[in-house]
């Protein structure tokens, strides 16, 4: 969605628009410096929009002005986090948006100056690559973007991380450790990095490299190949690690699917182990890619709004005012139509790949889109998880523009055709609702490399039917050992992506009412 210059003006907007409204006990204060605006329209945003807009309090208890912060956003962080613990998950006790490595902070909401809307679109910048706790003394790279500055000097996924900034304190110590914040400060938020960097097991000569953010355009098809498992059967394997646009994504996921189509595969693996979401188009284009074309018309999945938006009771949607990019004309999200018959998706097949079964890899930092994804596919297709339980999102917003901000907060969840999502602990591989295997992420490997653990059980069940013995019950019968458990594993990864962006965005224009 094209947005129209009118942010600045939102704040004073919102505040106006609520003042008409005689009915409305969330009516702030009558004056205000700028920021005092902002806080403002950030909790009746979320009185309005938010998906559990019953959980919260009045504006009165709640005090939007009473956050502060060592700057603006930190302020305005704050109070995200906030409106975010009210609503409590009847299944867990703990709020839906419970983070467990830091309890307090928002799991799905937060806050920014357009970073994420940047990324979604296909850019980014910064070092380009990720890391990951392999175990608790073994950082790894885990991916690293083609043509980023990671790329162009010559950092690889496996590589082990001796160093970073000169200081080799880097042993994993907990969500909150000294250590642990070191890396994510250094990695996430730094713009120049130095990394040591062990090649190999065996490497005897560590090199030195150091980066500087750069901007660079995101290709999310990290890698894709074919692999031959005898007997007939051809598995396609392709990774895909972010949800950027279609402009970006579309082309290539197409050569990679078109690829497939010409080899004749009879098996699919999509590798989400790092993808932490994106744009709900993309996610439907992949389906329609892999789905029966038997399913041609027929749901994808539905949205669930609130029940104020379906009931049309919508007032300071009006202000969020967007660009037609096909018409060229104004429209805002007040004009939508937010009832599920308005909401619902149907498959429309794209290419001719023919397969009855999908394999999934993935963790504790597959989010949201991924997860949708994944989601959609298992009422019509033999759907198959492998790895660790992924992060757990089913809800997903749209951007709310107040003044030079963008916040994201859940207005919606959603469902596939056979009713099921709620999903909100995550989706577990091995268990009744998810079929696979529960096995350790193996970053020493390269993608596609058919010993690496992970794709390795795909590989082996299209051969046999069964998955081999997970690594931990191996590594249980051997001398050498992980020191981390498969859920601190799993939790160690999510912390380092604490800062990066892990959601799903609803990036088409909703029908009118």
């Amino acid at each position: 969605m094209k947005k129209t210059i009118l942010v600045a003006l939102l704040g004073v907007a919102c505040l106006a628009s609520c003042k008409k409204d005689k009915k409305n006990v969330d009516t702030p204060p009558k004056s205000g410096s700028t920021l005092d605006l902002i806080r403002d329209s950030v909790f009746l945003y979320a009185k309005e929009a938010y998906y559990w807009y019953d959980g919260l309090p009045t504006y009165d208890a709640f005090n939007p002005r009473s956050f502060t912060g060592t700057d603006d956003l930190t302020a305005l962080t704050k109070e995200v986090n906030a409106i975010s613990q009210y609503k409590i998950n009847p299944a867990t006790g703990k709020p839906y948006e419970y983070y467990a490595p830091s309890a307090g902070e928002a799991k799905y909401s937060f806050i920014d100056q357009g970073e994420v809307s940047t990324e979604l679109n296909g850019t980014n910048k910064d070092f380009g690559f990720a890391p990951l706790f392999n175990d608790a003394n073994d950082l790894r790279i885990k991916y690293v973007y083609p043509g980023s500055p990671a790329d162009l000097a010559g950092v690889k996924r496996g590589y082990r991380i001796l160093s970073i900034n000169g200081n080799s304190n880097i042993t994993y110590d907990g969500p909150n450790g000294t250590n642990t914040q070191f890396v994510i400060n250094a990695w996430a938020n730094g713009t120049t990095i130095s990394l040591v960097l062990k090649r190999s097991d065996t490497d005897l000569t560590p090199v030195t490299v150091t980066l500087n953010a750069a901007s660079y355009s995101i290709n999310p098809v990290l890698t894709y190949k074919t692999v031959d498992a005898g007997n007939g059967k051809k598995i396609g394997y392709i990774v895909f690690n972010s949800f950027t646009s279609d402009d970006n994504a579309d082309p290539k996921l197409d050569a990679a699917f078109n690829y497939f189509q010409s080899q004749g595969i009879t098996d699919l693996v999509v590798d989400l182990r790092y993808n932490g979401g994106g744009f709900v188009s993309t996610a439907e284009y992949i389906d329609n890619l892999i789905v029966p074309v038997a399913k041609n018309n027929t749901t994808m999945y539905t949205y669930h709004f609130n029940d104020l938006l379906v009931a049309g009771k919508q007032k300071l949607l009006y202000n969020q005012v967007r660009l037609d990019p096909d018409t060229k004309k104004l429209y805002n999200y007040g004009q939508f139509d937010y009832t599920v018959a308005g909401n619902t998706v149907p498959f429309t097949k794209k290419g001719s790949l023919a397969i009855t079964r999908v394999f999934f890899i993935v963790t504790g930092s597959t989010a949201s889109a991924s997860e949708l994804t994944i989601n959609n596919l298992r009422p019509h297709l033999d759907v198959q998880l492998i790895g660790t339980t992924s992060y757990g999102k089913p809800v997903g917003f749209f951007d709310i523009d107040i003044n030079k901000y963008e916040m994201y907060i859940p207005e919606f969840e959603t469902q596939n055709s056979a009713s099921q999502g709620g999903y909100y602990t995550g989706m577990a591989p091995g268990t009744a609702d998810y079929p696979g295997v529960n096995d350790y992420d193996d970053p020493t490997k390269d993608f596609g490399d058919t010993t690496e653990t992970l794709l390795s059980h795909a590989i082996h069940y299209v051969k046999l039917g069964t998955y081999a013995l997970p690594s931990q019950r191996i590594q249980s019968l051997s001398t050498k050992q992980k020191t981390f458990s498969i859920e601190q594993s799993n939790a160690a990864a999510i912390e380092l992506n604490r800062n990066k962006f892990s959601g799903m965005v609803f990036n088409k224009k909703l029908k009118l009412k």
